[in-house]
């Protein structure tokens, strides 16, 4: 597996403000040139809303930008997340998905709300809304809201005790399949990577069944997987035929502080590969 390169690091996962990010697309893409990275994908969640301006920004730093998103999708009733790399941002089809999660998000978000507010906790969307910087308002929205409040310490508690799967503030979101989410990304150019493996907790099995939806890579390095988890994906990426991928998976040390700009990269050839494999 490839360690850092002097002629420049790629990093295939990173978040802006669009999303669930700290910074703004333009400060992402001033960090991650700060760090050495001269191939760089944003990947926000479930919109492309910080490309335009990742771009612009991009182009001015010498930096080049992977266009890409993150989608949550389901395997086996488990949810997963996947990468697109390579995406159209103006893709019609991927612009009318993000305005219908969109409105599914909202929706989600009043229902958090009430649902805090009968635990004692109370918010208003637009308390929400001002750590969101585009459509996707999320739970990490919602958290830092929390946070703010001074009912809890930091993010991480607020899912523990009221917004992570089973606790009493949770409300389910849309069930995007795992082969739906990747028709939608090749329908929009580009490819698919599985992100983070380890923190899903996904076997062979599982890789050997997104690898027949017609998913392309795994995220073999990620900053959440520690030496052994790297060896076990990056066995499988090689058995499998999957082009093994590095990303941050950068938010800002806000909302991830373990994770930064600079602590894994890939290999230039692996990158050509993944691009080789667009539709």
């Amino acid at each position: 597996m490839a360690g850092p390169r002097a002629d420049g690091l790629i990093d295939l996962h990173s978040h802006s403000l669009a999303s669930d990010g700290q910074f703004s697309a333009v400060d992402v893409a001033g960090l991650a040139a700060a760090a050495g990275v001269k191939v760089w994908a944003l990947c926000d969640h479930d919109t492309v809303a910080g490309l335009p301006a990742a771009k612009d920004a991009a182009d001015r730093l010498g930096v080049r930008l992977v266009p890409g998103i993150e989608l949550s999708a389901f395997l086996y009733r488990r949810e997963i997340h996947l990468l697109g790399h390579f995406v159209d941002p103006g893709h019609p089809g991927l612009k009318r998905f993000e305005d219908f999660l969109a409105d599914q998000r909202r929706s989600r978000m009043e229902q958090i709300v009430k649902k805090l507010a009968a635990l004692g906790v109370r918010l208003r969307v637009e308390d929400i809304e001002k750590y969101s910087g585009g459509k996707t308002i999320g739970r990490p929205h919602v958290a830092r809201a929390i946070v703010e409040q001074g009912v809890v310490a930091d993010v991480k508690e607020a899912f523990d005790r009221f917004l992570g799967e089973g606790r009493p503030a949770y409300v389910q979101r849309y069930r995007l399949e795992a082969d739906e989410a990747v028709r939608l990304v090749r329908s929009a150019g580009g490819t698919t990577t599985v992100a983070h493996p380890g923190v899903s907790g996904l076997e062979r099995g599982d890789l050997e069944r997104l690898r027949a939806f017609g998913v392309e890579g795994v995220e073999v390095l990620h900053a959440d997987h520690n030496p052994s988890v790297r060896e076990k994906y990056h066995r499988a990426a090689q058995a499998l035929d999957l082009v093994p991928t590095a990303g941050s998976d950068f938010h800002g040390p806000a909302i991830s502080p373990d994770r930064h700009f600079g602590d894994v990269t890939m290999s230039e050839a692996d990158l050509a590969r993944l691009e080789a494999r667009r539709p």
